[in-house]
């Protein structure tokens, strides 16, 4: 498990900001269950969804705010932080998860096909469990309501903190399996924003 708890460039579990927050946010809870579950809300409702550039996991906490791979990299800091084996999963999804989300992805034909989606997956009651924090529960309502997807579609949102959560199954189109660090992708998609494009990292 040592590498599901390690800091790296990237995911800066160290950092005294990500550590003062995991505790935080984990003190009034004594299982890792109840821990895990509470940063699982927190990253989801109160980091907001947006396009952005990709850093640190510390500078995620600060903006408040990322993407699928900011939001994931601060949630998967945090349950290290408190010493919670955390881990990515990635997987390509169909592009129009984000349309009506994000603006412009309908008309952007270069990107039928999101690369490289990745999501937080936990070590508790000795297994991994999948626990995406993509949307906040705010946007979540907004998509229903204005229809973008149907309950079909994302039929969940709130995690148990013993069953898996996905909410990008009705879009997922391969599986890319899991990884203790992601900084190679992470490096690629920041030089792509560097271009001046948001929202959805590049095919690599």
């Amino acid at each position: 498990m040592e590498n599901f708890l390690k800091p790296t460039q990237f995911c800066d579990c160290d950092n005294k900001e990500i550590i003062a927050k995991a505790k935080e946010l984990t003190k009034n809870y004594e299982s890792p269950r109840e821990a895990a579950l509470s940063i699982f809300h927190f990253v989801r409702d109160q980091i907001a969804f947006m396009g952005g550039p990709v850093v640190v996991a510390s500078k995620t906490l600060k903006l408040g705010n990322g993407f699928c791979v900011t939001k994931s990299n601060l949630q998967v800091a945090l349950l290290r932080a408190v010493n919670i084996p955390a881990r990515y999963h990635l997987a390509h999804l169909r592009k129009d998860i984000l349309i009506g989300i994000i603006p412009g992805i309908e008309t952007d034909d270069i990107h039928d096909v999101i690369t490289y989606h990745p999501w937080c997956e936990c070590y508790l009651s000795d297994k991994w469990i999948s626990c995406e924090a993509l949307f906040e529960k705010a946007l979540v309502d907004k998509i229903y309501n204005e229809g973008i997807h149907s309950k079909e579609d994302m039929p969940v949102i709130d995690w148990d903190g013993e069953s898996d959560l996905s909410t990008v199954t009705a879009w997922k189109i391969e599986d890319k399996g899991t990884h203790d660090s992601l900084d190679e992708l992470f490096l690629e998609v920041k030089k792509y924003f560097k271009t001046g494009l948001v929202g959805i990292p590049p095919k690599l």
